[in-house]
């Protein structure tokens, strides 16, 4: 059982479309019962009153675009006790990693890695928050859960 935690930094975007992606490659493989996938934040700032917000409308049109589904998804903040719980923490981007470091308390385990450090192009997963591309997201996050998958191979 290989435990997965996909983390950015609100956890209504990038993180719950690399969860979801990956559970839907894996399910589509067989072999969901090989992972538990989840995500998290790095932030608190789509958590209020200890109550998440749900994936972002337009990531959650993006996912549904290509059959997946995000649904009951909300967004958590990433606890310093999921590290003994999860095999890999992946984060979207540079700044991701350094507060999963902070958060995490470290990475004495080489547990942290980027995701698109599982492809051939490297870089970051940019924030479609901002951009307002979905679809480049959606691209990157696929071909860098692509790429993992086949570590599982």
């Amino acid at each position: 059982m290989v435990k997965i935690m996909f983390v950015c930094h609100g956890n209504i975007c990038r993180s719950p479309m690399a969860e979801f992606i990956l559970k839907d490659m894996a399910a589509k493989a067989g072999r969901a019962d090989r992972f538990v996938i989840a995500s998290s934040a790095t932030s608190t700032e789509e958590i209020w009153n200890g109550i998440g917000n749900p994936v972002y409308p337009p990531a959650k049109a993006e996912l549904a675009a290509h059959g997946i589904s995000c649904e009951g998804k909300r967004a958590v903040q990433l606890q310093k006790s999921d590290y003994a719980k999860y095999d890999l923490f992946i984060g979207m981007d540079s700044a991701n990693i350094r507060n999963m470091h902070r958060i995490l308390g470290g990475d004495p385990g080489g547990k942290i890695r980027k995701l698109m450090d599982y492809t051939a192009r490297g870089g970051d997963v940019a924030d479609p928050w901002y951009s307002d591309r979905f679809d480049v997201a959606y691209r990157d996050i696929y071909d860098g859960c692509a790429a993992l998958f086949q570590q599982f191979n």
